[in-house]
């Protein structure tokens, strides 16, 4: 049967039809309870998510932003510190820097995957870095290999970014395993997702995960012992009910997501052949979780031919996105930090060219072979 109807980028009601039967009893069990703010709910996704990780400790968090900003705060940077990360990421990366007290500081994108080159990222090292933060983008980790010899040479702590990569591998070991510690977003777009906000860190510290834990409830060490001022930034029991179903869940969507970009790669090969677009390049040794199918439109070089082909496909029903249209140096918010344009060349170019396709588990061959077509086809028109 030829596949008709619109093709959404991400279907959230389909993945909730498909565990319905467990998120429902799971989210009354909490009601039941009366335990809403902390608990067994919240205990168990951090042990469960942790386990999952590789890592020794998880502290759930109320956002991906926040479980940033408290592993920076946890694993030591001081006011004024630099951190050196990509432009080539959503804001919440660099918000949690300037909120932990740090200064960021941006070093430009490897071309092929979308993650920090090693290379540039030792060229922004002065001697105010206190640290590295890359981002695992599309769910795909950096260059972690190069990027912790770098930070064991000049003396500084690497936090993963990994908000877009869960499950996401380097030489068998997972994303939340690579550095000093990590954040994961449970946004409800990600791989693993919520119905509301919600992030979590992990590390293998004891004394980060234990400042973590205080700083996300108001700074106490005790009930009503401040030790510091912290923050509101607790996870409640329900969000993590619903993502402890989830979590059993993760591997085989996280397989599935994998064979369907594994259909849009060959369906795809043509199109790349005439040098219309480059499809995701997967790095030696990584084990990639395709938060999002990113292809880059060149289309020999036509202007402004990424967002045509975009509109295009919109015409028939075929949602796409653009992750990210504007690096963060460009960003007004960051205008005073006097970086113009060509800066960052290979984070800008980015920016004009990527396109992120339709991609979640509950999507069919059938709609994937639907976009590959559509999109060669207006590839071919430009």
């Amino acid at each position: 049967m030829t596949e008709t109807g619109p093709i959404p980028a991400l279907d959230l009601q389909a993945e909730y039809r498909a565990i319905r039967a467990e998120i429902e009893p799971a989210v009354m069990g909490v009601l039941a309870s009366g335990r809403y703010v902390g608990g067994p709910e919240v205990e168990q996704l951090e042990t469960g998510f942790a386990a999952f990780c590789g890592a020794a400790h998880g502290v759930a968090v109320s956002s991906g932003t926040d479980a940033l900003r408290f592993a920076l705060m946890a694993a030591g940077l001081q006011p004024g510190d630099e951190v050196v990360t990509s432009p080539f990421t959503f804001i919440g990366t660099t918000e949690a820097i300037t909120q932990a007290g740090g200064r960021p500081v941006f070093a430009d994108i490897d071309p092929a995957t979308f993650t920090l080159d090693p290379g540039r990222a030792a060229a922004a090292v002065t001697a105010r870095t206190r640290a590295l933060l890359p981002v695992h983008l599309y769910g795909q980790t950096a260059d972690m290999a190069a990027l912790s010899a770098l930070a064991a040479e000049r003396g500084l702590l690497v936090i993963e970014d990994a908000c877009q990569a869960h499950g996401a591998s380097q030489d068998g070991r997972r994303a939340g395993s690579l550095g000093i510690a990590a954040a994961f977003s449970f946004y409800p777009t990600k791989n693993l997702g919520g119905c509301g906000e919600g992030g979590l860190v992990t590390t293998d510290s004891p004394a980060v995960a234990d400042r973590v834990r205080r700083l996300r409830d108001h700074g106490q060490s005790a009930k009503y012992v401040h030790a510091e001022e912290g923050y509101n930034g607790r996870l409640d029991s329900i969000q993590c009910a619903i993502l402890r179903v989830k979590l059993a869940h993760l591997e085989a969507w996280n397989r599935r997501r994998q064979a369907l970009a594994a259909r849009y790669h060959e369906a795809l090969a043509a199109a790349e052949g005439r040098g219309w677009l480059l499809r995701p390049v997967v790095r030696r040794g990584n084990g990639h979780v395709y938060h999002q199918y990113a292809v880059r439109v060149v289309a020999r070089g036509a202007a402004g031919g990424r967002d045509r082909v975009r509109a295009a496909l919109q015409a028939e029903g075929i949602e796409t996105g653009i992750h990210y249209p504007v690096p963060l140096h460009r960003q007004p918010c960051y205008a005073g930090m006097g970086l113009g344009e060509g800066s960052f060349p290979e984070s800008e170019r980015a920016a004009r060219e990527v396109l992120t396709l339709p991609l979640h588990p509950h999507l069919t061959e059938a709609q994937v072979e639907r976009v590959a077509a559509a999109l060669a086809r207006e590839l071919a028109r430009l």
